[in-house]
């Protein structure tokens, strides 16, 4: 057994309690009178005032900050399609992460489906539970038709992370290495490897941020998406271009920016060094990257690298996004999460990333010192300052565009309402 196995599946296992999360009262429950309280009699009074008033349900229960982490496990990270049950130590692990970042509860739910239709009846159905849908590691096409009814159906936000979360953190990168190389985005060379969930939502967001969409080539497994390859679906068609190039390698010559979402190892050498000057290369296939850091940096001194892994710099990490995104959108109780509250989300990442980094993440981090540049293009997971920057620039985005059922009028009060949220987690 590797060693990173067993002290995984230690971790999963110790201390004769499987799993990483369980259901804490919130409310004390010792005396007779608690009991008459927290259930019969009790209970009854706010039953009947969220009968009165649905909106009572955010101020009588754990509605408003309770998020559904949802999944049929067919794209199980880099893993494929290993099932609902196999996927549960990734919904959990989505628990542990909402919680520790953002001080939002989470309740896992795996479908043993691969049909969409019974997906999007069964978290439409569960929607009085919750005051956010989390769908996670539901295959391409199919996750694009059941994020999308499910906006239109619910009124609590649904956000599928697996495509937006890269997309917000990946465009928070651009933004900062195409101001370090000195370059717009609208003159911008980019290619994508890999026309999955991610991949096409990272390609519409770079769009939206700005890239020139004729300068952008998407490759598939089978190779460039272009205008008259046959057997394109629906999804992909919007990304084929009239190019020459049908193979990644051709797709690469001279183009700026390299976005892998696909498969480890698939960027040689070569293909590198056919790129243009000061290239910038996101290697983000899990565990093992389209091009592995040390073989990129000794092939090239000029690039900007990011990959989807901690031990080195520009880590492009979910964790980044999803906290934080429905921490601001579920403050304001916005109806969804809009592509304008996304945009602002990746500036604010963006710009924090100019910001002195506190000691204190310095320390997590071995002592390891950053400064925007080359090496720092987005800010850190541990950086307690996320959830004030991000949160509050969804929740502003939410309240600008009338998404918000609660606006916020007090942003200050706000500010320090988020760092009380989660000062115990950094306290600890």
């Amino acid at each position: 057994m590797d060693e990173l196995k067993k002290k995984a599946l230690e971790y999963h296992s110790r201390d004769g309690r499987p799993g990483k999360i369980e259901v804490v009262p919130s409310k004390p429950c010792q005396t007779a009178e608690d009991l008459s309280l927290a259930y019969t009699p009790g209970v009854a009074k706010p039953v009947l005032e969220i009968a009165n008033n649905p909106e009572d349900s955010y101020k009588y229960t754990c509605r408003g900050n309770l998020v559904a982490v949802v999944t049929n496990g067919t794209a199980i990270l880099g893993l494929g399609n290993l099932g609902a049950l196999a996927s549960k130590p990734v919904m959990e692990g989505k628990g542990v992460l909402f919680k520790r970042f953002a001080d939002i509860d989470v309740f896992d739910i795996e479908l043993d489906t691969r049909d969409p239709q019974k997906i999007i009846d069964t978290v439409k159905l569960m929607e009085p539970t919750f005051g956010g849908i989390n769908l996670e590691d539901i295959k391409a096409p199919e996750c694009f038709e059941i994020e999308q009814t499910l906006i239109e159906l619910c009124d609590i936000p649904v956000f599928h992370d697996d495509q937006h979360g890269t997309a917000i953190i990946c465009t928070a990168g651009l933004l900062n290495a195409a101001e370090v190389t000195q370059r717009e985005l609208k003159d911008l060379k980019v290619v994508f490897n890999g026309a999955g969930a991610a991949g096409i939502s990272c390609a519409r967001m770079f769009i939206a941020a700005g890239v020139n969409s004729d300068n952008l080539l998407m490759c598939d497994s089978k190779g460039v998406l272009w205008k008259g390859r046959e057997g394109i679906n629906s999804t992909k068609e919007d990304f084929t271009r009239n190019t020459e190039a049908r193979t990644l390698a051709e797709a690469l010559q001279g183009a700026h920016v390299f976005v892998g979402l696909s498969a480890a190892d698939c960027v040689t050498p070569e293909m590198l060094l056919s790129m243009g000057v000061q290239p910038i290369v996101f290697a983000m296939a899990n565990p093992d990257p389209e091009i592995r850091p040390e073989v990129a940096l000794a092939t090239r001194d000029d690039l900007i690298m990011a990959t989807g892994r901690s031990e080195y710099p520009n880590q492009i990490n979910n964790v980044l996004g999803f906290p934080f995104i429905f921490r601001g959108a579920m403050d304001v109780r916005s109806r969804k999460i809009s592509e304008g509250m996304k945009m602002a989300a990746a500036r604010a990442l963006a710009a924090l990333a100019k910001e002195p980094v506190p000691q204190m993440v310095k320390d997590a981090y071995n002592g390891q010192d950053f400064q925007f540049g080359p090496d720092y293009i987005v800010p850190k997971p541990f950086d307690p300052r996320v959830i004030e920057w991000e949160s509050m620039a969804v929740a502003r985005a939410a309240c600008e565009e009338g998404l918000a059922k609660k606006p916020i009028t007090d942003w200050d009060a706000y500010r320090d309402q988020l760092r009380k949220r989660v000062q115990k987690y950094w306290d600890k």
